[in-house]
């Protein structure tokens, strides 16, 4: 034992004597000054590209900015102001009911498809990849051949309803609020439905094999295996695919854009699409930022109740 230690433990066992302090020590392959320079890169762009737009951004809700020409201060006159005008609160209320409309059966869509794609049987992959495909090519292209399959008859939306006899073949479907609407809403639940399949899925895969042999042993049928497995399993997935929808719901503006442009008149205008005539057909950009912000309240609010409404009890 060296004479520097001997020397500490006496010290230490000295009555009344301090006790030695635990200087930390610096790190002689990692340095500060090394992390400091690691983290850099992503601090700058944080910094660039999210602080900065953000405080800009609160600066221009709080004045009268109208894109081009010169603004004033007002403070918080367009938070005062924002249910003032009527078309804002039937765009909220619409987003609202478009919501609540696709919500549950992109999820019952979303599920049934990972029921019949979960097994690796043969030709599980190929539907797989069918049932994907709409999401992956996207709602802007699709939105825009379904404008053309929407026509009056020519349309392969009303040919189809006309062999069917549902319809004459001649409806007009992007003129009539009710009827965009609904064709929308269909449009969007076949369009998305495969995200929640992929994420049902992998949950579902990862469940052990015994498991569900086990269950049908027991008498299990395939229904209580669902329901009483599968489900509570992988309930936190579940959850998580409810919240990724109803945020994309509460957030649609391309679909109604390249389909209706928010009518007939503005029967079918969302929020978001509401903020952007705001600011960029209107020339509002004050008051269409300051809309946006208390989009992001909505957001934020909704998302926190589904996650405390969705919550492991356990």
């Amino acid at each position: 034992m060296s004479s520097t230690t001997l020397r500490s433990r006496a010290r230490a066992e000295r009555p009344g004597a301090p006790a030695p302090e635990n200087k930390p020590r610096a790190s002689l392959t990692h340095p500060p000054r090394i992390g400091l320079a690691l983290v850099s890169p992503a601090l700058a762009f944080v910094i660039v590209f999210v602080v900065a737009p953000l405080v800009i951004a609160i600066y221009i809700s709080l004045t009268n900015w109208p894109l081009i020409g010169s603004y004033h201060f007002v403070g918080l006159l367009n938070y005062l102001h924002l249910f003032q005008d009527p078309t804002f609160v039937q765009s909220i209320l619409y987003t609202l009911l478009y919501t609540a409309i696709v919500t549950v059966p992109i999820l019952a869509l979303g599920y049934f498809l990972a029921v019949l794609v979960r097994s690796r049987r043969r030709g599980a992959t190929l539907l797989r990849t069918l049932f994907f495909l709409p999401y992956v090519v996207g709602l802007t292209t699709l939105s825009f051949t379904l404008v053309l399959e929407a026509q009056p008859n020519s349309g392969l939306v009303n040919v189809l309803l006309k062999l069917l006899h549902i319809t004459d073949g001649s409806t007009a479907w992007l003129v009539n609020g009710p009827l965009a609407t609904g064709l929308i809403c269909v449009f969007v639940v076949w369009a998305v439905s495969g995200l929640t399949m992929v994420l049902v899925m992998s949950a579902m895969q990862g469940i052990p094999d015994e498991v569900y042999e086990a269950a049908s042993l027991e008498g299990a049928t395939w229904w209580q295996q669902e329901r009483l497995i599968t489900m509570p399993i992988i309930k936190n997935t579940i959850a998580l695919s409810v919240i990724i929808s109803v945020t994309g719901s509460l957030l649609a503006f391309t679909q109604f854009y390249i389909l209706t442009q928010g009518g007939p008149g503005t029967e079918t205008q969302t929020i978001v699409g509401y903020i952007y005539n705001r600011a960029f057909v209107q020339l509002q950009l004050g008051a269409a930022t300051a809309e946006a912000f208390a989009l992001i309240v909505v957001i934020a609010l909704v998302t926190a109740f589904q996650f405390w409404a969705l919550r492991d009890k356990d």
